[in-house]
């Protein structure tokens, strides 16, 4: 189903074009339609499905605009993906004029988001703590919100803010339509689905990632004392460009980004960093100043970034959920990506059960041995530069090498040999 299909503005049809989207995703195709009528929702899917649009497109729809007081609010687990809803909803309403969006979470100043709410704004997108600190300060009436949506619910209720969703859904009008979205569907949510939802429709969509064969999954048994050396040569072998390496503890991220730092340009992310702290960090990763990112799962919630080539579990998630939302960072926008789990033995359990229930077989390697990095280095090499051969403009480069004065085919061997062995 094309966005053209949809019975929307035109002014949202065309933002969507702007943004380069064409077909409608799975949750798309079944949620928007539903929430354009006015039904009440349960989604579920997974991180990266094009939800967010699944519901920014209704929320927009019953947007008026010259009433300047709130009428949806958004909430989020964590503050990067507010921000990265609010974005995108500023984006799919860009042609509506004097639409107003703001994303209020913790670590920014409460007098700036005060001051913007004063003036007033149409779609609030936040996390729940925040939210409930204007609500308190009487800076936020949600007297007129017409639609709330709760995204990656689960992970908001994991995070402990059960009591303040509810607190939030009290302060909203009955009449509210109300959309929620959720990787998985635990008792809690049901519960909060049957306490503040009108006969939701309900909407699942399976997991076709885990289906996806552009991302190639391995995994490496060791002893844990191995695990680091492990680590370095996959990400020497593999000549990762922008990795994200995944650890259960804050401890273990400590551990890593200190021995790493010698020789790759890493940073890390954890909860006990303050979200200044955090955000610098993101951005050094974002803007391609460090390549390596190696973060805590809570701390790495909505982080969105195309080129991420490979996800590393150096520690082994604690089940097919959590593995599913790591893997999930790499092989977006229709590129291809690895994803590699280190297993020591008091692990097994844990990645026994991610494995049988996964629908993919995720190879079992060994780590590769040096010689085996060289081979693997040259391999890529040779790929890359056919894909030059085909896709490159070689003219000035071809006569330098006719010009040489030697066998091409030996000259392209010593130039192979320089690039491995540096």
């Amino acid at each position: 189903m094309n966005f053209d299909e949809l019975d929307i503005s035109d002014e949202i049809k065309s933002a969507i074009d702007d943004m380069g989207f064409e077909r409608l995703t799975p949750i798309q195709e079944s949620a928007i339609p539903l929430a354009l009528k006015g039904n009440d929702l349960i989604g579920q899917a997974q991180t990266g499905s094009g939800k967010t649009i699944a519901f920014a497109i209704p929320v927009l729809e019953k947007v008026f605009i010259p009433d300047r007081s709130p009428q949806a609010i958004i909430l989020c687990p964590t503050r990067e993906l507010c921000m990265q809803v609010a974005s995108e909803i500023e984006k799919a309403g860009s042609k509506i004029k004097k639409l107003k969006v703001l994303a209020v979470y913790g670590g920014q100043p409460i007098g700036k988001q005060t001051r913007v709410l004063k003036k007033g704004v149409h779609v609030v997108v936040g996390t729940p703590g925040r939210v409930i600190d204007h609500i308190e300060r009487e800076n936020l009436d949600l007297i007129g919100i017409e639609s709330v949506v709760l995204d990656e619910a689960d992970e908001m209720l994991e995070m402990g803010f059960r009591e303040d969703i509810e607190t939030i859904l009290a302060n909203t009008p009955h009449q509210r339509q109300t959309l929620l979205f959720s990787a998985t569907i635990p008792r809690e949510i049901r519960q909060i689905a049957q306490n503040y939802q009108k006969n939701p429709k309900f909407i699942k969509i399976s997991d076709k990632r885990q289906n996806i064969p552009k991302i190639t999954q391995y995994a490496f048994k060791c002893d844990i004392k191995d695990k680091f050396n492990g680590l370095t040569r996959l990400l020497e072998a593999y000549d990762v460009k922008l990795a994200l390496v995944f650890c259960n503890t804050k401890k273990s991220v400590n551990f890593v980004n200190k021995h790493l730092k010698d020789d790759f340009k890493v940073g890390s992310i954890h909860g006990d960093m303050t979200q200044q702290m955090r955000d610098k960090v993101m951005n050094k990763f974002k803007n391609g100043n460090i390549n390596i990112l190696v973060a805590t799962d809570v701390a790495a919630r909505g982080l969105d970034i195309d080129d991420i080539g490979s996800i590393i579990n150096y520690d082994v998630p604690q089940n097919l959920d959590d593995y599913i939302h790591r893997i999930g960072r790499t092989a977006r926008a229709g590129k291809n990506g690895f994803a590699f789990t280190l297993v020591s033995k008091d692990e097994q359990k844990r990645y026994d059960a991610i494995r049988k229930a996964n629908n993919v077989k995720i190879i079992e390697k060994e780590f590769p041995t040096r010689r085996e990095i060289a081979d693997i280095k040259s391999q890529k090499l040779l790929d890359d530069a056919k894909s030059l051969i085909n896709d490159g403009d070689l003219g000035k480069y071809k006569k330098r090498v006719d010009n040489a004065g030697c066998d091409n085919s030996k000259l392209a061997a010593a130039l192979l040999k320089m690039l491995v062995e540096k």
